[in-house]
């Protein structure tokens, strides 16, 4: 029986592994779990002589000196999203590495299509206005995105949940990504276009990783340039926008925009930021609902599982050759 090594406290144990995948844990494997204190010596401990370690946030960074001597464990499965700060890229030619990002990508891409339908049709405006004491105020009136264009920035695990959520809505799709290829866009029901053409839609989303490449992608020109009346998403990452510009035109009333992500977090808001009825603010958490956390230890663990018995790579399993390009 393959030993597994749960490097996480019992605190994120309970936030990220439902009964049945600790019932499955029990098992399939010969299972250490860590205590409440796991600091890189308790790590060391904990992941000697194991087959597989089972990651989480708060888990310490795996140094490469664990696989030193030619054993460490064999695969690295993350019950969270990236794992470029959990493990160096040095080892990846020894170890197999799984990770729950495409779980947590459809909170996200509710998330975001939740802040869609709200901005485009003026819920904050309205809600505004009747504490206000305005009853149906007739400066106001919403928008269906039915049939309407989504531009979308980056074709990641993310964006993709969105694109799915899109599809009863009819909407014309275009997604910017120079990595996503005619075919991989058709089977996605979305063509590829380019930046300004993304960002000419009346809905944007953007959901491109944080990589040297994707910082200041979206400059003050090109947000001078967006629509009136554009709602922008940004659930990805805060430098992918000149954030300043952005803000700069919603206080301005020309667009709206959702903001989950920051140039530095916790953000500091002018008050007149914070106010702006056309401006949702949430403090990173786009991927984090109840129901996906408590699903993303079984996410993993179940592809490990399948890895296993029949070799199988399941949809969690992270590809060497995407890592420079990855969340």
């Amino acid at each position: 029986m393959p030993r597994i090594a749960v490097a996480m406290t019992p605190h994120r144990v309970a936030d990220v592994c439902d009964a049945a995948t600790r019932a499955l844990l029990e098992e399939r494997f010969d299972v250490v779990w860590a205590g409440p204190e796991l600091d890189a010596a308790e790590l060391t401990r904990l992941v000697a002589g194991s087959d597989v370690v089972l990651t989480s946030w708060g888990t310490p960074h795996l140094d490469t000196a664990l696989w030193a001597d030619g054993s460490g464990p064999a695969i690295v499965a993350h019950a969270a999203g990236s794992v470029k700060k959990l493990i160096d890229p040095a080892v990846l030619d020894r170890v197999t590495v799984f990770s729950a990002a495409g779980r947590i990508a459809w909170s996200v891409g509710e998330y975001c299509l939740a802040a869609i339908l709200t901005l485009t049709r003026q819920l904050p405006r309205f809600d505004t206005a009747m504490r206000a004491g305005e009853w149906k105020p007739g400066y106001l009136r919403g928008h269906e995105i039915r049939g309407r264009s989504v531009g979308i920035l980056g074709a990641s695990s993310t964006a993709r949940a969105l694109i799915t959520l899109l599809r009863p809505f009819g909407c014309d799709v275009r997604v910017y990504d120079p990595y996503l290829d005619a075919e991989r866009a058709a089977a996605l029901g979305v063509r590829t276009v380019a930046l300004e053409e993304a960002l000419a839609c009346p809905i944007i989303s953007v959901h491109v990783p944080n990589v040297p490449e994707t910082a200041g992608m979206v400059s003050r020109g090109l947000i001078d340039a967006l629509p009136d009346g554009a709602v922008v998403v940004n659930s990805s990452r805060g430098p992918a926008i000149d954030q300043d510009a952005l803000l700069e035109h919603v206080l301005a009333g020309r667009i709206s925009a959702t903001l989950d992500v920051y140039d530095t977090e916790p953000p500091t808001l002018a008050p007149e930021v914070l106010a702006a009825p056309n401006l949702l603010l949430s403090p990173h958490v786009a991927g984090d609902t109840t129901e996906g956390h408590l699903a993303l230890a079984g996410h993993v663990v179940a592809d490990v599982v399948a890895f296993l018995d029949r070799g199988e790579r399941g949809p969690s399993l992270v590809d060497p050759a995407t890592w420079a390009i990855a969340a």
